[in-house]
């Protein structure tokens, strides 16, 4: 087992990026939507407008050469943590969320939120291993298909 490497995005990183985003929506999310979802999703071509917009902010792991995973946050909010699932249970979620902390203790920031769906038990579990905590639960509105989301906090102690 090799370790991944964290590092910026690189626009050559945009098709890795795009496989395991929709590895990730067939295998995490497309079970638990509806199909007019999943017609959206696809119609609307939601990963490649994501990507586009946003791949330049991306936290790249590297792994034996391939996109082994990704960190996305704006301020304080982690927008998408994916590791192939190939790559998992090996740390690198850990080290992709660390490094979102750091850079978001860098900025000054207290407190790092994200979202995840209560479907995701997977994520549930590390971000609780993580330090998160559970603060609210609402309807995911993002995807019309009856979800509920989990909004999780985490204190970021200053570095000294």
């Amino acid at each position: 087992m090799s370790t991944a490497t964290l590092r910026a995005w690189r626009p050559d990183d945009r098709e890795a990026v795009l496989a395991l985003l929709e590895e990730t929506f067939q295998h995490t999310w497309q079970p638990q939507l509806h199909a007019a979802a999943i017609e959206a999703y696809r119609r609307d071509r939601v990963a490649e407008r994501y990507v586009d917009a946003q791949g330049a902010h991306f936290l790249i792991a590297e792994c034996e050469g391939r996109v082994a995973g990704f960190v996305h946050h704006e301020a304080g909010f982690v927008q998408a943590l994916h590791v192939t699932r190939r790559q998992r249970r090996r740390g690198i979620a850990r080290r992709l969320m660390a490094a979102a902390e750091a850079a978001m203790r860098a900025q000054g920031l207290a407190l790092a939120s994200l979202e995840t769906d209560t479907f995701n038990a997977e994520s549930q579990a590390l971000y609780r291993a993580l330090g998160y905590r559970e603060v609210a639960r609402y309807p995911d509105l993002e995807w019309n298909s009856g979800l509920t989301t989990i909004r999780y906090e985490k204190a970021l102690a200053q570095s000294s």
